[in-house]
């Protein structure tokens, strides 16, 4: 009997489809559920019961220390399914060395997130923040010729990380009949929505033909402070930039001179070096920057997605196949 941990939501939700789809597995199944209360805990025997454990959505924010307690008491612990897709926070480092297989859901908001993108970049190209400002102010303000926003078709834009969520963003802003650049360290397989795909190695000599940069990488050693002051510097004046990764991968404050002083065109910014957003961050009030709080991914149908990618893994695990999405053991 394999045991499993999940949230009292997830098993009030789909406790029995779940059962019943382990019998369809041929796999004994023994859910444990998380205590409703925050504050309360599974007795020292449970824990060291637990073979798996899911870390659904609901688990944050009321329940996300006493679940990661739960699984740092259970030394039995083989496998861990997030429903996030970054796996930067030290938790996933420390299950990982105390050789705890990880997966994770990547892919699942790939959709919300390339749509959040592309409308971010939408409004930046057809200058709705001024719209905007004049709706604000009750002021008509029609843009006049050459103020005009230039057509998008022809425009080239540069999407470094070409995941799920920037395989999607290339897929509508070819759509739109933007240029596609794709920076990725995999070689281009059939169906990549590209131009040209290069290694990340390539980023700096490709800045100067960006009209659009998009970042949508995971956050690591690598991209950690990536587009700082001379990075920006390579763009083309007016270029703007959409960020729906990690906030620590640009140097908010050169991003921040870099937007006062014209060089770059505007923003839309999803993420930031530290969350909440200060009050005081200039962020909020530059012309031509739209911010919105971590929640580019937004979509009711996301935890229906991470359910069934469990549920696929699930049924790897029952067989002894490749996890999907596994993160390695040496990251």
């Amino acid at each position: 009997m394999t045991t499993l941990l999940v949230s009292h939501r997830l098993h009030a939700e789909h406790g029995a489809d779940l059962a019943a789809r382990a019998r369809q597995m041929g796999m004994g199944l023994e859910l444990v559920v998380l205590p409703a209360d925050p504050e309360g805990r599974l007795e020292a025997a449970e824990c060291a019961r637990l073979d798996l454990a899911f870390f659904s959505s609901d688990v944050i924010p009321q329940h996300g220390r006493q679940f990661f307690s739960t699984v740092r008491k259970a030394p039995a612990l083989k496998w861990l399914h997030v429903f996030n897709a970054g796996v930067d926070h030290p938790v996933f480092s420390e299950m990982l060395q105390r050789g705890v297989r990880l997966s994770t859901s990547s892919g699942s908001t790939a959709v919300p997130i390339a749509q959040t993108a592309i409308a971010g970049l939408l409004m930046l190209a057809r200058n709705v923040p001024r719209w905007l400002r004049g709706q604000q102010e009750r002021r008509w303000d029609p843009m006049r010729s050459p103020d005009f926003p230039r057509d998008l078709a022809g425009q080239t834009v540069l999407i470094y990380g070409l995941g799920s969520i920037g395989r999607e963003i290339a897929r509508l802003a070819r759509v739109l009949g933007l240029r596609v650049i794709g920076i990725r360290r995999s070689p281009q397989q059939p169906g990549d929505p590209v131009d040209e795909l290069h290694p990340p190695q390539r980023l700096a000599a490709l800045l100067p033909r960006a009209d659009w940069l998009v970042l949508a990488a995971p956050l690591t050693d690598e991209t950690r402070g990536l587009i700082d002051a001379d990075m920006l510097a390579r763009l083309p004046a007016g270029a703007r930039i959409i960020n729906v990764a990690r906030g620590e991968i640009i140097d908010e404050t050169a991003l921040v001179a870099a937007l006062r002083d014209g060089r770059l065109g505007g923003a839309y910014l999803d993420v930031f070096e530290k969350e909440p957003l200060a009050a005081d961050s200039p962020l909020w009030t530059l012309p031509d920057v739209l911010v919105s709080p971590h929640n580019s991914a937004a979509a009711q149908g996301n935890d229906g997605r991470v359910y069934e990618m469990f549920l696929a893994n699930l049924k790897r695990w029952h067989l002894g196949e490749p996890l999907d999405n596994e993160v390695p053991a040496n990251q």
